[in-house]
C-alpha cells in the first residue's frame, strides 16, 4: 500500500492540471470506490470547474477546484493517478476520468480498495478536516507523540507506529526505518519507552518522513544507500549499520524487518 511519500507522488501527477477546466468527467457509477459520492452532483458540479489545489495528509489526497468543490483520493492498495494525453481511452480499470482540453486527469484502481470522496464545499469537509496533522508540520510536538504513544501502552512499537490516527501515512517500510535508525526493536511494548526515547523517536520519525519525501515523492526513487529499507527486502540483508544479518518476524500483523544487533530487546 502506499505510503507518505508514494501518495505524495501520485498527488503531483496531476499537476500539469492546475489552472484548467474540466471539460468532461467520466465515472463508473457503482463501483465500491465511490460509496457514499452523488455521482450525479459529483458530474455536474466538477464539469466546468477548474482544478486549483491539492494537498496531501498521510495516506490521504484533497484536490480543490474553482467552485469550491473538493474532490478526496484514497489509493488504497493498487490505486494510481496520471496524467494522461487528451486523446487518452480509459481502460476496465480507470473508474475515473476528468478530462482537459490539452490532457487527461485519471484515477485507475485495479483491486478497488481505493475510495473517492466529494464534497460541494465551499467549508473544508469532515473527512478532510478530520485528519490527524502531517508528522512535518511544526505543530507535530514530542509531547504529542509521546501521549499518543502512552494510550497503547502494551502493544509492539512497529504496531503503533502503524495507527493512522497517530501517524499518518507510515506503512510498513516506513516503520522498519524509523525503528532501525532509532535503535528501538519493533516488539517493544509501547509502555516501556523512557522520555529519552520518544524524544529521540520524534526525532528520527521527521527525519525519515522528510528523507521519504525528498528522495521518493520527486521521482519514485528507492531512498539511498544507507537506508534499511535498500537491504530491507532482501532474504540475504545485512544491517546498513553493523552488517548483521537482518532478522524477520510478523509483527502487528506486518511482516518485519531489524536489526537484533543494533535494536535488541524486544
Amino acid at each position: 500500500m502506499p505510503e507518505l511519500a508514494e501518495v505524495e507522488y501520485y498527488r503531483r501527477r496531476w499537476d500539469p492540471g492546475l489552472g484548467q477546466p474540466i471539460l468532461a468527467v467520466r465515472l463508473r457509477r457503482g463501483k465500491r470506490i465511490f460509496r457514499g459520492v452523488d455521482a450525479t452532483l459529483f458530474t455536474r458540479l466538477l464539469r466546468g470547474a477548474a482544478l486549483t489545489a491539492s494537498e496531501a495528509r498521510g495516506k490521504q489526497i484533497a484536490f480543490r477546484f474553482s467552485n469550491g468543490a473538493w474532490l478526496g483520493v484514497h489509493l488504497g492498495m493498487t490505486g494510481r493517478l496520471v496524467a494522461a494525453q487528451a486523446s487518452f481511452k480509459p481502460a476496465r480499470h480507470d473508474h475515473l476520468v476528468l478530462r482537459q482540453k490539452a490532457r487527461t486527469l485519471v484515477f485507475s484502481d485495479p483491486r478497488l480498495f481505493g475510495r473517492v470522496r466529494f464534497d460541494p464545499g465551499p467549508g473544508v469537509p469532515a473527512w478532510w478536516a478530520g485528519l490527524p496533522e502531517p508528522l512535518t508540520a511544526p505543530t507535530y510536538t514530542p509531547g504529542k507523540l509521546e501521549r499518543f504513544v502512552q494510550r497503547h501502552p502494551r502493544a509492539p512499537l512497529k504496531a503503533v507506529l502503524l495507527r493512522q490516527d497517530g501517524f499518518p501515512g507510515i506503512g510498513n517500510w516506513m516503520a522498519d526505518e524509523i525503528l532501525w535508525r532509532a535503535r528501538l526493536h519493533p516488539g517493544r511494548r509501547a509502555g516501556r519507552l523512557t522520555g529519552r526515547d520518544t524524544r529521540r523517536l520524534w526525532r528520527v520519525v521527521r527525519q525519515v518522513c522528510r528523507g521519504a519525501l525528498r528522495h521518493v515523492a520527486a521521482d519514485f526513487s528507492d531512498p539511498p544507500r544507507g537506508w534499511l529499507f535498500n537491504e530491507r527486502w532482501n532474504d540475504q540483508g545485512r544491517c546498513p549499520r553493523d552488517g548483521h544479518p537482518l532478522r524477520r518476524e510478523t509483527i502487528g500483523g506486518r511482516t518485519t524487518a531489524w536489526c537484533p544487533e543494533c535494536q535488541p530487546g524486544g
